[in-house]
């Protein structure tokens, strides 16, 4: 079972597990949201142009470079990313939803390959993406835009010569 904590985290409310998981579990199925066009700071993102909102307590999933848990944007689920001990916060990794974050922020988790800026997928390298489980729709965006990036140089490298 989940509960949420107020307190005891310096980003405010947070979701905490009363048992443990071990990794690969299925933790929950994302159930009885709406499906958006507008990113808000509670929204997950789930394709390129739409999000799901009204996620009730999975709305306080916190953000860490080193999460516990996986949200499966296709099949809707949350899921053990390691072991997970009951009392233990569970966390995600946002830009493994977020292409561009609606509130970016100044990440505190302390995890030894923290991003610093979580801001969404599309501000971090390929290789930093890489270290993370990353959902279909931020892998296609990721891929689009360096596809741009290749093409803006030979259009940049013709032009030079």
């Amino acid at each position: 079972m989940l509960k949420l904590e107020h307190g005891g985290s310096p980003y405010g409310a947070r979701l905490v597990t009363d048992q443990p998981y071990h990794q690969g579990e299925l933790i929950c199925t994302i159930t009885g949201h709406h499906i958006v066009s507008q990113a808000t700071y509670q929204t997950v993102q789930i394709s390129a142009n739409l999000h799901i909102e009204e996620l009730g307590v999975l709305a306080y999933l916190n953000h860490s470079c080193q999460p516990n848990t996986i949200i499966d944007t296709t099949a809707l689920t949350i899921t053990a990313a390691r072991d997970i001990v009951a009392g233990e916060e569970l966390t995600f990794f946002y830009p493994s939803t977020e292409w561009e974050m609606d509130r970016p922020f100044i990440c505190l988790c302390g995890a030894p390959q923290c991003v610093r800026l979580v801001a969404g997928a599309k501000y971090l390298s390929i290789d930093t993406l890489a270290r993370y489980f990353i959902n279909q729709h931020i892998r296609d965006l990721a891929i689009a835009a360096l596809d741009q990036s290749v093409s803006h140089e030979h259009v940049l490298e013709r032009q030079s010569v």
